[in-house]
């Protein structure tokens, strides 16, 4: 299709990509592109509404992603089954809602930013079967500037380092601007 295709992870081995694209309705499904010669693309994660920003688990056994169709933006995880078949089941992990997920690099904790800017940290269990998720409950790390947790263009504003102790984000910076004065029914001066 000529809908945009927005990448949003690769997998930790490099042999797969993540993206979104919009489906029929216009709303956003996750694909997987595998990078091997002559890959061919499948559905992931076939959402009821908008599914966005996912991002593969470590071992590649799990895909993070935000969702809106309880209404808002939450987190949700669910098995990876790759082109075989869809894992079955998917656990909702913010409370309140949340957007712009990523992974531990242990796998056993999830990071989102809520929708009035904290950063959250959620330890999460998942099962070795690949059909169970035991989720904490969120806890708020600090305040955020990234101009909002959900964003109309693409991607996650940070990056977690492998031990989840330290995160690089971009900031929103408030500039002062300049005065713009209105000067209303002005004429200029006869003769000009």
């Amino acid at each position: 299709s000529n809908a945009a295709k927005i990448a949003s992870d690769w997998s930790s081995d490099g042999r797969l990509l993540l993206y979104r694209t919009s489906d029929p309705n216009g709303d956003n499904d996750l694909w997987v592109l595998p990078i091997a010669e002559g890959g061919a693309p499948f559905l992931a994660v076939d959402a009821p509404f908008d599914a966005r920003e996912g991002q593969f688990s470590p071992d590649v056994r799990w895909i993070a992603y935000q969702s809106n169709e309880s209404g808002r933006f939450e987190i949700y995880v669910q098995p990876f089954a790759g082109r075989d078949g869809k894992g079955a089941g998917k656990w909702q992990i913010s409370t309140t809602g949340g957007a712009q997920v990523r992974w531990r690099r242990d796998g056993r904790e999830l990071y989102y930013i809520a929708l009035d800017g904290q950063m959250m940290a959620v330890p999460v269990q998942l099962s070795p079967k690949g059909d169970a998720v035991e989720a904490g409950t969120p806890v708020p790390l600090f305040q955020t500037r990234v101009g909002g947790a959900v964003q109309s263009f693409a991607r996650q504003q940070y990056v977690v380092s492998p031990d989840g102790q330290r995160f690089l984000m971009g900031n929103v910076v408030e500039q002062a601007g300049t005065p713009i004065t209105v000067i209303l029914n002005w004429r200029p001066p006869n003769g000009e």
